[in-house]
């Protein structure tokens, strides 16, 4: 079946319907007069043959070659107002390929030896993205979760060349963080797009070292913008917070974290970070949009580490439908009937200890925020404050509300 639905269309009458044109020329109550015939000299017999013979080799040969399909027929197809591409359309993908590949380095993680238990962690691999070159040197985007627990770092460049790599700053809450290289030879430098600009279904290549196979590129397309995912930061399996991701079908396995999830435009607009790997599920790949990677890679390199509020506060959730208080703990808490959601402070040090906050405390608001869960809590500590701010906390203490102030601090190195 053709792309459209039209019958086709051809400018040849048939025989039949000439006949029947024919004969009902002579079927009404008039006929047409005929004209008296003349008899043509030789040669203008010859010349009107000539011409007959000549029309009827062109109709012949048009017909065989079908080129006397209507000119309709043969413009380009056209979908929503957009004519259908005429050149390869793998082109831009392999000219966006070259011009980040340079870019791309493979990641070895030496682990650290456990000299007490005498285990020796094995090698983790990773990739990362060259982003910039400054002082004579070249530095590196990748995964937070990929250089953790390093004793020592060195990077492949996409020549096959190994390089010591020293560790800027890295930040857990984000993922992300920021190594450097000798500069020297290092010629090419990723473009960072705009990822606030991706469309829905946009095609995009992953570039990175998965499996320990480097310089590995698949594609796919862009299946969600601005997908939410819980995670869990400690790894406990409780989501303590929530992370804002790109999401792509573009294959993606162990080993792609920390790679360039890249347009068609050669520019990095993500970081590849994670996929969903379970039993019936394919083509679920994430990466952090390139919008929140340099804002933390710029705070990185430039001071080593995130500066965030820090309350002081150990918690768990009032209503948490994977870790349920037991029904002593609740009513311990003496709290009213109409409370059914909050966090429980299990400890407080820091600023929240000097403010007065103890073990059983429900939190319930910061300012005139309703605070649900611990996650809701720290969105709220490093999305809505700095340090230095007051912050206004209500909370419940053996079934009376409260309210206190408590001055934010910068939150320690773990």
């Amino acid at each position: 079946m053709g792309l459209f639905d039209d019958d086709f269309y051809s400018t040849k009458v048939s025989r039949r319907r000439s006949r029947k044109i024919d004969a009902s020329s002579e079927r009404g109550g008039h006929k047409w007069p005929r004209r008296s015939r003349r008899n043509l000299a030789t040669w203008q017999v010859a010349i009107i043959c000539s011409v007959v013979s000549a029309v009827t080799a062109v109709l012949l040969f048009s017909l065989v070659t079908g080129q006397l399909t209507h000119e309709k027929a043969e413009s380009p197809a056209v979908i929503g107002k957009v004519a259908a591409s005429s050149g390869d359309p793998y082109d831009r993908i392999i000219q966006a390929a070259a011009l980040v590949r340079p870019a791309v380095v493979s990641i070895i993680n030496h682990k650290k030896d456990n000299k007490e238990l005498n285990i020796l962690d094995e090698s983790a691999l990773g990739s990362g993205v060259i982003y910039k070159k400054d002082d004579g040197k070249a530095f590196i985007i990748t995964n937070n979760h990929v250089i953790d627990g390093a004793g020592k770092l060195e990077v492949v460049t996409v020549d096959g060349e190994t390089r010591k790599a020293t560790l800027v700053g890295a930040d857990k809450v984000s993922d992300i963080a920021v190594l450097s290289i000798d500069g020297g030879g290092i010629n090419t430098i990723a473009q960072i797009g705009d990822s606030s600009k991706l469309r829905l279904g946009e095609t995009v290549i992953a570039i990175g070292n998965p499996l320990g196979l480097g310089d590995t590129l698949t594609s796919g397309i862009v299946s969600y913008t601005e997908r939410t995912i819980p995670v869990s930061l400690n790894q406990d399996g409780v989501y303590d917070w929530e992370q804002e991701v790109i999401q792509t079908d573009a294959a993606i396995n162990e080993g792609n974290s920390g790679g360039a999830l890249v347009d068609l435009d050669g520019k990095v607009i993500g970081i590849n970070t994670m996929k969903i790997s379970d039993t019936g599920v394919e083509g679920l790949g994430f990466a952090i949009p390139a919008n929140h990677v340099m804002e933390t890679a710029d705070e990185l390199a430039a001071k080593g580490k995130i500066s965030r509020s820090y309350l002081g506060v150990y918690s768990v959730d009032l209503n948490n439908p994977y870790v349920p208080l037991a029904e002593d703990q609740r009513k311990e808490l003496n709290l009213p009937t109409s409370v059914k959601d909050g966090v429980v402070v299990l400890d407080a040090v820091g600023p929240a200890k000097d403010a007065g906050l103890q073990f059983n405390d429900v939190i319930t608001k910061f300012d005139d925020q309703s605070i649900t869960s611990t996650l809701a809590l720290r969105k709220y500590l490093y999305d809505h404050t700095k340090i230095g701010d007051d912050l206004r906390i209500t909370f419940y203490r053996n079934g009376a509300v409260k309210q206190v102030t408590v001055k934010l601090l910068e939150k320690p190195e773990e």
